[in-house]
């Protein structure tokens, strides 16, 4: 018995062909099995190179030699105007979408070929009756450029900022380095929905986040300096942003670090 995929996920999804033509393809897949409806349907595609199981509330298939699984969902409601934000900074990884909305669906799409269900939280927002909290915390409308312009400005400064420590080595560092952490200190306060350069994490963080690391061990083994003293929005920005196991599993080796800046800048 041979399927082409598309038609049964039409099947599925209730779109395409009329119900009554949807019954007879049932029908007629099964009666080809024997007449055991309840058993899952065997599929092949054999133009696509997928093959799997649907019939239950999994598929499992191949395509382009990944391996996936699709596990049906049930679609979390609408939150609208009467709904609470969910809570931030949980671990929860989330895709606020709408489901009408061709290019979230793209993401969509994307979430359930790699078998992210469980990862990523599915976040309807009902753009027609929008929680109050949306604008804010989600899809800040009237700040998206500012933030835009404020990324360029702290990605140009990362020159700006390794010229003065890398300098300060040469003499005073715990004196001369000052400027740069300071201005990190003030940048970290222009947005209050996260604790990150742009409020969220972004490729601003990741710029930063190697040479700070390499910086506050250096500045504290060398001269006892601590960059996050009295600079509690700096600290914090540390703390999360060694949370995140993408930039975990990079950090560098802290001895090995000191030894190379000794011999690199102090001689020694």
């Amino acid at each position: 018995m041979v399927v082409v995929v598309s038609a049964v996920l039409l099947q599925r999804r209730g779109t395409g062909p009329g119900e009554e033509g949807q019954e007879r393809l049932a029908e007629r897949t099964a009666s080809d099995r024997g007449g055991e409806r309840e058993r899952p349907l065997e599929l092949r595609s054999p133009g696509t190179g997928v093959a799997g199981v649907v019939g239950g509330d999994e598929f499992l298939g191949f395509l382009d030699g990944d391996e996936f699984t699709y596990v049906k969902e049930d679609l979390p409601p609408y939150l609208d105007s009467t709904s609470e934000p969910p809570p931030l900074f949980d671990g929860t990884t989330r895709l606020y979408t709408y489901y009408p909305c061709p290019f979230a669906q793209r993401v969509w799409i994307a979430r359930n070929y790699k078998g992210l269900q469980d990862k990523i939280k599915l976040v309807p927002i009902d753009l027609k009756n929008r929680p109050a909290w949306y604008r804010e915390k989600v899809y800040p409308e009237n700040k998206d450029h500012f933030k835009q312009q404020f990324a360029e400005e702290l990605l140009a400064y990362t020159d700006t900022l390794n010229k003065i420590v890398y300098t300060s080595f040469k003499g005073d560092a715990a004196k001369e380095a000052g400027s740069a952490f300071d201005y990190l200190e003030t940048a970290l306060h222009k947005f209050e929905d996260g604790p990150f350069f742009l409020g969220q994490f972004s490729l601003v963080d990741i710029a930063y986040a190697p040479f700070v690391e390499r910086f506050q061990i250096f500045l504290q083994d060398a001269w006892k300096y601590d960059i996050t003293a009295g600079r509690p929005k700096l600290a914090t920005w540390i703390e999360e942003v060694n949370k995140i196991d993408a930039y975990k599993h990079t950090k560098c080796d802290p001895e090995e670090l000191i030894q190379t800046y000794k011999q690199r800048f102090l001689g020694q």
